[in-house]
């Protein structure tokens, strides 16, 4: 059950979710809305629960976890659509391992904003719903280096088809049940996956399958926003494809693969930006491995995790040459791509900026280049000749590349603009909201979540956002790289 918090209070509500399970902007302001989404009242007819999960956690088996400070409250059918309504910061749950099961106000800042900003930018993703302070202080280790302090509690709704989780079925199948097994599978199919069909062998294959489209899907968006989640844990992988459990992410400032925003994954990179899409497949064999019992063949299972791989490189492709505005086909792209990727890294370039400027270019002035993309660097002057024409040349290539297409600057321009936003939540943005909220000003929070309901859009009113992180959050906590702590 979820703890009642001493002294709740609402910080910010998204009316697109409560239109989704049915609610009003003025239901949102009601008591009754106050102590249902603070925990303090627990609807009628329902009964909380935390779901148990196991998990392989940077590569390792973890055994059981579960929800540690989550509760889901119930689940709304709406318009034809089903919502579960969890909880996170609501208190201890079976599954807390002695921890207290509460969130603090930075995490959840963090979680309440990425949500729905992934939303907008067309990223697979559970929802949230609710901000909310609980009025409590709560105890964390921000960089795990011994010096805890209190901080403000707080609890976001989430809201999803399901939260469902590899390590779901993981558990059992590490338990060797394979009766709840089948049961959760089965469950998971009638209400997921019907259009699959009746639980059998072959539906348990074409059920993995379709997780694995699924996941890729995510993936490749995640890698043509710049989106790098941070604990790719199985526990952390939604069996939907849905972006979940937001907790140190980040979105890539100078285009780095092997950045990651995690410290504790800081040494082995594991969950690296350049790795997502291979950490997927690694996962599809978990969860392949997993229900194994149900198909007793490794024959389907193994052709699906192939599948994976061959369309990992075809989605990969197709998506970059979206970014670039390639509306036809070339064999050369790939060649063109690998290039790109190269200079990207040979001096420290934004890949928000570099790309949404890009559009820009016009076929017939390819010799502006540096004037066009120049804002991407964050150290312009200093780009060495032997860069300068490295890029010189990859320009070159890519304006004879241009010329292949039949589209004018104008549509280009327009095209490419619908595939690389122009606002993501860079984790200094986020950090000055968190900053704000901590004085008690909670503007910068709405501010951030109506910027980014309309990534793609130019939103002139709002260009202070459109720059490169300030020289000052290189390395503030919470601003290059965050820890699990929340």
């Amino acid at each position: 059950m979820p703890k009642t918090p001493s002294n709740s209070s609402l910080i910010h509500v998204a009316p697109e979710m409560l239109k989704n399970i049915g609610l009003s902007e003025a239901d949102s302001k009601t008591e009754a809305f106050l102590n249902v989404f603070s925990g303090t009242k627990v609807l009628e007819n329902t009964k909380p629960y935390a779901m148990c999960y196991g998990g392989h956690q940077f590569g390792n088996w973890a055994g059981q976890l579960g929800d540690g400070r989550a509760i889901n409250l119930t689940e709304i059918e709406h318009n034809n659509q089903n919502w579960a309504i969890q909880l996170k910061g609501a208190g201890e749950t079976p599954y807390s391992r002695n921890a207290d099961g509460l969130a603090v106000l930075r995490s959840s800042i963090r979680e309440y904003l990425c949500s729905e900003a992934m939303h907008h930018l067309g990223v697979p993703t559970t929802r949230a719903l609710s901000l909310l302070l609980s009025g409590d202080e709560v105890l964390r280790d921000v960089l795990y280096n011994g010096n805890p302090d209190y901080e403000k509690g707080a609890i976001v709704t989430r809201v999803a088809p399901s939260f469902l989780r590899f390590g779901s079925y993981e558990i059992f199948s590490a338990r060797d049940d394979k009766k709840t097994l089948k049961t959760l599978v089965d469950y998971t199919i009638k209400h997921h996956f019907s259009h699959l069909g009746k639980p059998s062998k072959d539906v348990y294959v074409a059920f993995l399958k379709e997780v694995a489209n699924r996941s890729l899907k995510m993936v490749i968006q995640w890698q043509r926003v710049g989106f790098v989640h941070g604990v790719m844990n199985t526990d952390n992988m939604s069996i939907l494809g849905l972006t979940i459990d937001y907790g140190p992410y980040g979105w890539l400032e100078g285009y780095d693969p092997n950045w990651t925003p995690n410290t504790t994954d800081n040494t082995y990179k594991r969950y690296r930006y350049g790795m997502q899409p291979q950490i997927v497949l690694w996962n599809l064999l978990q969860l392949a491995n997993a229900i194994y019992p149900l198909v007793e063949e490794t024959k389907p299972l193994e052709a699906i995790l192939n599948e994976y791989r061959n369309d990992l490189d075809v989605d990969y492709l197709k998506m970059m040459c979206s970014k670039l505005g390639f509306m036809s086909e070339n064999k050369t792209d790939s060649i063109l791509i690998k290039e790109l990727e190269k200079n990207l890294q040979l001096s420290e370039t934004d890949m928000t900026i570099f790309f949404r400027n890009l559009a820009n270019l016009k076929k017939l002035e390819v010799r502006n280049w540096f004037k066009v993309v120049r804002e991407s660097f964050y150290e312009p002057i200093e780009i060495a000749d032997n860069i300068r024409l490295r890029w010189t040349d990859w320009f070159a290539k890519y304006a004879e590349r241009l010329q292949s297409e039949d589209t004018t600057d104008e549509e280009r321009k327009a095209k490419m603009n619908t595939v690389n936003p122009k606002y993501v939540l860079r984790n200094y943005m986020a950090q000055t909201a968190i900053d704000d909220a901590n004085n008690g000003d909670y503007s910068t929070i709405d501010e951030l979540y109506q910027l980014l309901k309309k990534p793609y859009d130019e939103q002139p009113d709002n260009k202070k956002w459109f720059v490169k992180r300030p020289e000052w959050a290189r390395h503030k906590v919470g601003c290059s790289m965050l820890s699990c702590s929340s």
